[in-house]
């Protein structure tokens, strides 16, 4: 596990300090629905995320124990990702954030669709999120 240096004891102070930014909520964002991740197709997100920075924040992301990464079955070259027990457990964070912003702000047919899945029992909807996610893992 990486020591973080706290700037205090806040929890959300120390929370934001591992996945704070934009880009890691993302690389969560997209191993949450995608289970599983090569870093060429955390490349192709359309975000366009810079290679050093995906190398830093995949580096960060693991030494917190929020993701993993294993061998890919298909090629040596390349690995992929999941995420971690302490990944799953931002499930319920990332549903809110995508209500809030459903909210907020103009959000694609496809987000809607899922978004109202979630508006129809949002605690059943995390539950087994959750569950496929931990099934992958294994």
């Amino acid at each position: 596990m990486t020591d973080i240096k706290k700037r205090s004891d806040c929890p959300i102070s120390s929370s934001l300090d591992i996945w704070g930014d934009k880009w890691s909520l993302l690389i969560v964002r997209d191993l949450m629905f995608a289970k599983q991740c090569t870093y060429g197709d955390f490349l192709k997100a359309d975000e366009k995320i810079a290679t050093n920075i995906l190398a830093s924040r995949l580096q960060t992301l693991e030494g917190n124990g929020i993701i993993t990464k294993s061998e890919h079955p298909d090629s040596k070259a390349k690995v992929l990702y999941k995420l971690t027990e302490k990944g799953i457990d931002m499930v319920p964070i990332l549903i809110e954030i995508n209500l809030w912003a459903e909210k907020y702000f103009a959000v694609s047919t496809e987000q809607k669709a899922i978004l109202k899945e979630v508006k129809k029992d949002k605690e059943v909807f995390i539950k087994a999120t959750m569950r496929g996610l931990r099934k992958s893992v294994g």
